[in-house]
């Protein structure tokens, strides 16, 4: 199912410019503020919270005041013990904008009647009543003084019954609660007061008044929230000058990114169509381009040197094969011409010769085709993962193979060799080699040494042969390159062991020596 998304998803993806991307990704960037201002409810809901915890203080504070201003008995009062845990009890703030349900507009009480509140309440709300100024004067709250029954001492619907509202209900029944209503004057001033949730909202808190364990009145305080938008409103010229560097910034920073990544993107792509037609140079790595785009740069640059080299490789390589080919094959032909030509006048003698001529070319168009097939095998080699040989036993095991009354092979190893990351076929392969062009070079002896170094360990092998002319050293390995072709050298020995040497990352050389010839094949330690 996944699968069936991803190909369906791809077959239908728009093909995006790198800066198109960018820049979307920066709009959107510089947009997330504005998309952020829908979800600063989470915010609004704490400027709620923060008004509850406002007129839970105020009512508090007054309510304190009115229960030591209240008419008793002296003596009667009841002084709460402070060294009591209970008596340091908090109050927190439980208003959600999320889940508390929003009550209609208090309404308005029918029944006002002044006579019928409480004479304590109202001669406590009269002393009271210089205090609540001054707090709403500070604190913009309406304060409403209510008696045990419900009824408003003092306030704006002074007389009136508020039993009946649930806020009431409850202070009444000793225990304090703030709820959500509507505000019935509110009007809408700022357009971005659409966004809010608490702006045509008014935050109610009834507090009990409480003597001597009984509820003898209370306060309710009402309050609109702390407005979320007004500020962003009077602070519109601000936030659009923010807006105008925002957007400037943004143009600022898609010049940067052209500059630093999609120009020398197309750059290096018109360079690299120009290259696979033959043609065109690898521009300089712009000072500009970001850090991956300048290793970029390196790295192709780096490639399309290898690929010319390689084809460079492949064109001598070419002329070469053709080169070997063409002797065999001429001197195949001309025997045929003569042997068709001048069959019945030639002795049995000459007419053998040809044959031995014929079959020799063949011969050795043969082995070419041989070798060619090995140093193409040899190139595509692959290195083996975990793969790890006693190069000592493999040493050995050739020396013992090779030694001989007319040639002997001399073996210098070090105590307790580590063992190489190279297959022993490849060693085994490359050590004949040498000791065979040894041999067919004229050397009557070979010493084979082995030292480890580090993470490698170097094999080397020198011969008292007549050893390789100082301008030779570095055309050994040259494909076909060979001093001993009269004898059916080949010139791909040496070329084919580099090839499998380097696909387990080895290493082989010439070196200069002042007797015979001498090789340093460096090995990676397993």
């Amino acid at each position: 199912m996944i699968g069936r998304f991803k190909e369906l998803l791809k077959r239908h993806w728009p093909a995006l410019r790198l800066r198109t991307i960018l820049l979307t990704v920066l709009i959107f960037s510089a947009a997330m503020p504005a998309i952020g201002a829908v979800f600063l409810r989470v915010y609004e809901n704490t400027l709620v919270r923060q008004t509850e915890a406002e007129l839970i203080t105020q009512s508090a504070a007054l309510a304190a005041t009115a229960e030591n201003l209240w008419p008793t008995q002296p003596g009667a009062l009841v002084v709460p013990d402070r060294t009591d845990p209970a008596y340091y009890q908090g109050e927190f703030v439980r208003i959600d904008l999320s889940s508390d349900p929003v009550l209609p507009e208090r309404p308005k009480p029918t029944n006002i009647n002044m006579a019928a509140v409480d004479p304590q309440a109202a001669q406590v709300a009269e002393k009271l009543g210089p205090i609540i100024d001054q707090t709403v004067r500070t604190t913009l709250a309406a304060i409403t003084f209510v008696d045990r029954n419900g009824r408003v001492v003092r306030g704006e619907d002074a007389g009136g019954d508020y039993s009946a509202l649930p806020e009431v209900r409850s202070m009444l029944a000793g225990k304090p609660r703030t709820v959500l209503r509507r505000n019935g004057a509110y009007q809408r001033q700022y357009l971005l007061e659409i966004l809010s949730q608490a702006s045509g909202l008014r935050i109610h808190h009834a507090r009990p008044i409480i003597v001597n364990g009984k509820v003898v009145g209370g306060l309710v305080l009402s309050r609109s929230p702390r407005a979320l938008f007004k500020g962003i409103y009077q602070d519109r010229g601000k936030i659009a000058l923010g807006v105008i560097v925002i957007f400037g910034v943004l143009i600022f920073l898609a010049g940067v990114i052209s500059r630093g990544v999609t120009r020398p993107i197309e750059a290096l792509s018109l360079a690299s169509r120009q290259v696979a037609a033959g043609g065109g140079e690898i521009p300089e790595t712009p000072p500009t381009a970001a850090v991956e785009i300048r290793a970029l740069y390196e790295d192709f640059r780096a490639m399309a040197e290898t690929i010319s080299l390689r084809s460079r490789y492949l064109k001598d390589f070419a002329a070469a094969v053709s080169h070997e080919f063409k002797t065999p094959l001429a001197g195949i032909a001309g025997a045929i011409e003569l042997l068709e030509d001048h069959h019945e006048t030639m002795s049995d003698e000459e007419r053998q010769r040809f044959y031995s001529n014929i079959s020799a070319d063949s011969a050795r168009l043969s082995q070419l085709v041989g070798r060619l097939m090995d140093m193409a095998k040899a190139d595509m080699a692959a290195p083996e993962a975990g793969v790890s040989a006693d190069l000592a036993d493999t040493v050995r095991r050739v020396a013992d193979a090779l030694n001989g009354a007319n040639f002997a092979v001399t073996v210098d190893l070090a105590p307790r060799l580590p063992e190489v990351a190279v297959p022993p076929a490849t060693i085994d392969k490359v050590l004949t080699t040498l000791l065979e062009n040894a041999r067919q070079a004229g050397a009557r002896a070979v010493t084979v040494k082995a030292r480890p170094s580090y993470h490698i360990v170097t094999l080397t092998v020198s011969d008292n042969g007549p050893g390789i002319p100082k301008a030779d050293l570095a055309r050994v390995f040259e494909p076909f390159f060979t001093s001993h072709r009269a004898d059916g050298g080949s010139g791909l020995g040496l070329p084919i062991a580099r090839s499998l040497l380097a696909a387990s990352k080895g290493e082989i050389a010439a070196v200069k020596s002042a007797v015979g010839a001498k090789f340093e094949v460096k090995l990676p330690v397993a």
